[in-house]
This record gives structure tokens, sequence and C-alpha cells, in this order.
């Protein structure tokens, strides 16, 4: 079979067919992607525009030229907003027919309507702004961790570039004019050829997005507090013990902090659940805002969380705890014209070494919480020596208190009877 234009002209219907109802398949398995329905209707519209294209010669040129051009326009839009969607930006139905509106307008010109590459030149021109607006949307919404947002930016670039340039081409090279019908030809099926390779390669790009998007989606919903959103209990454990076997290998100070919001559940009773969750959602907030982005803070559980900062001397370690305490208090004063004022208390260990993993960390940390809860609530205690005996002392004397208090009324029970 020879690689001719009307060959290439056959399979490219076929191909966008198919990948248009590839398209539309795969959102109706996950509908809360639209993008990809959006990139569906653009490779069936870009279908009909090829068929309308075909029909050269046996019908207007109204339709065959202007009509094709401006569903072809169209179908590009659809990607950018494709793209846009994708990136959770609203649609602009007015700019989706822009260019088809300014084809059908400027092409009734008379400068462009008689110049034959004034009218390729404009429509390439819409084709590259169309493209290129795409490739922006993915570029500007590349703090998501997506690797496959990287080869659709640059094939969009290059195929807007391509058709952007191909009539300064012509122009420049006299052997690819339309008076050589040879080269002509060849140039005409070049451009046809890598039109369909990009389709083909931009679909499963575009799918493959939308596939690591999902799998990214599932991976966060797992690690990250629905409520607060930030690190849960076990994303905090697992990237804390990271920066652990780290700090084996290039040893740094490092502190470990508990945080425990005070009389929470005063709070609630008093305010009710909805302010109790903005507590916690200002908390958090506060928090991520004392940190660095190196720094770890998550939510352990209820009103407890826990930060980890690398790299931290003891003094800068209780400046940022302090800054966390003052500043939630603060926060708190008015929450929806009802006077809050929450508080929270911090247990700090300062680790110079890696002999403790960080459940033993966290532990020491705990009793220095236990110490600021006790000393009075909204304050910061940091583990010593000390203390933990002290409270290991403590806990000790309660066990055995409790133990006596059981054996004195076991034996008043067997005396009674």
């Amino acid at each position: 079979m020879n690689l001719d234009v009307n060959t290439l002209f056959m399979v490219t219907i076929y191909v966008e067919a198919i990948l248009g109802l590839l398209l539309l398949f795969a959102w109706v398995q996950n509908t809360a992607i639209y993008a990809v329905a959006w990139w569906g209707f653009a490779n069936l519209l870009l279908t009909a525009s090829i068929v309308l294209f075909g029909m050269y010669g046996s019908v207007s040129d109204l339709i065959s030229i202007d009509l094709a051009n401006a569903v072809l326009f169209t179908a590009f839009a659809l990607t950018w907003t494709g793209a846009r969607v994708f990136d959770h930006h609203r649609p602009r139905p007015i700019l989706i027919f822009a260019g088809a509106a300014l084809w059908l307008v400027l092409c009734r010109l008379p400068g462009i309507a008689d110049s034959w590459n004034m009218r390729v030149l404009l429509g390439s021109g819409i084709i590259a702004a169309y493209t290129w607006a795409a490739a922006y949307e993915f570029w500007r919404g590349r703090s998501e961790p997506l690797v496959s947002r990287w080869p659709a930016i640059f094939m969009l670039f290059a195929h807007g570039s391509l058709y952007l340039l191909r009539t300064p081409l012509g122009a420049m090279l006299p052997w690819l004019s339309t008076s050589n019908q040879i080269f002509a030809s060849v140039w005409l099926t070049v451009l046809s050829f890598e039109g369909l390779l990009f389709t083909i390669a931009i679909a499963f790009i575009l799918l493959a997005m939308a596939k690591e998007r999902t799998e990214y989606s599932h991976k966060t919903a797992a690690l990250i507090d629905p409520l607060t959103g930030i690190a849960n209990r076990r994303a905090f454990l697992l990237d804390g013990e990271v920066q652990l076997k780290r700090q084996a290998i290039d040893p740094h100070p490092i502190a470990v902090m508990l945080l425990d919001l005070d009389n929470f559940k005063s709070i609630n009773d008093r305010f009710g659940h909805a302010i109790g969750d903005r507590v916690l959602q200002l908390f958090a907030q506060v928090g991520n805002g004392c940190i660095r982005r190196m720094d770890l803070f998550g939510r352990l559980g209820g009103e407890e969380f826990a930060a980890l900062l690398v790299d931290t001397t003891r003094d800068r370690a209780l400046a940022v705890a302090e800054q966390i305490r003052s500043s939630f208090a603060a926060a708190t004063r008015e929450i929806d014209d009802k006077p809050v004022v929450a508080t929270v208390s911090i247990g700090v260990v300062i680790s110079h070494d890696a002999v403790l993993d960080l459940s033993a960390l966290l532990a020491q940390a705990d009793h220095a919480l236990y110490r600021a809860k006790d000393n009075g609530r909204n304050r910061i205690e940091v583990a010593s020596i000390e203390l933990i005996l002290d409270r290991a002392m403590q806990s000790a004397a309660e066990f055995v208190a409790a133990t006596g208090a059981k054996s004195a009324a076991k034996f008043a029970t067997k005396s009674a009877a």
C-alpha cells in the first residue's frame, strides 16, 4: 500500500473516530475526570472536519473549506478546554467558538479571501494558538506530580509550532511551493502523517494523564487527613521514619513535637461540632504556616497533632513551638463571632543522634506533653531525663495505688462473706 495523501486521509478518519470513542469510553469508566470527555468530543469533531474536507469538489467551498475549517478549529478549542478542565479551571464558551468565528469573518475580507497563503496562515495561527494554550494549561498545573504531563506539553508545543511554520517554510523553500506538484504532494503527505501520529500519541498521553491523576488521587486520599488537608497518622509516621533514616546517614539534630488542643471536648460541647472542626482546620493552617517545607506536620488523630523539624537546634524548635502556640491562640480568639479562645499544649524532644526511632521520640514528647497539661495547659515543655523518670515514677505510683485499692476491695469482699 502506497503511503499517499488519499490513504492517509482514510486512515486518519478511522483513527480519529476510534480514538474519540475510546476516550469517551474511558470517561464513562471514570466520570470524575470530565476532561477526558472533552478530549473525546474533540477527536470526533476532528473526524467530522476531515470528512468535510474530503467532500472538496463535490460540494460548495462554503462546506468543504469554510465549515470544515470552522469545525477543525472548534476541535482544537475543545482540546484546550479539556486541558483547562483537567486542572480545575472553568470552560470559556466564548473562546471555544472564537477561532471558528474569526475564521468565518476574516475569510470574507478581500485581502484574505483572494490569497490562499493568507488563509492557510490564518488557519495555522488559530490552530497554533489553541494548541499552545493547551500546552500552557498543562504547564501552569505542573505542581501536581504527573510524569505524563511533560510529554503532553512538549508534543502540543511542537505540533503548534509545525502548523504555524508550514506557510513560511513553503515561501522560503521553492521546492515546497504548490507549483511543484511532486514536492508539494510529498510535503502534504509529511504534514498529514505528522498530524496522524500526533493525534494517536496525544490521545494515549492524555489517557495516561487521566489514569495517573486517578492513581495519585487514591494515594493522596490514603495519606491525607480529609478534615484538615494535612498528613494523617500513617503518612506522618512513614515520612518521619524516612527522615530518621536520612539522619542516620548524615546526622543532624531534629526536634519532634506532640501537640494537643486543650479542653477540645468542652469546645465541641459549648459551640458545636462545626466550630470544633473549624478549630482543627485553623490549627492545621497555623501549624503548616509555622514550619518549613522540609519539615513534617500531621494529625495523629482527634485533637492530637505532631511535627518533626529537621536540622533544628533547641532554640529554634522552641521558637517554632511558641509561634504555633501564640498564633493559634490569636487565630481562635473569635470564630464566627463566638469567643472560642482555643489553646494548645506542646511537648518537645530534641534528638542529636539516630539511636531512637520515631515511636520512641514520640513517647518522649508525650512525657513532655503530659507535663505541659499537668502544669496548667497552654504551655511548652521539653523532654528531659528527669522529666521522663518523674513521669515513670508517677505512673508506677498510680499503678501501685490502683492495685492496692483492688486488693483491699477483694479482701473486704471476702471478709464480708
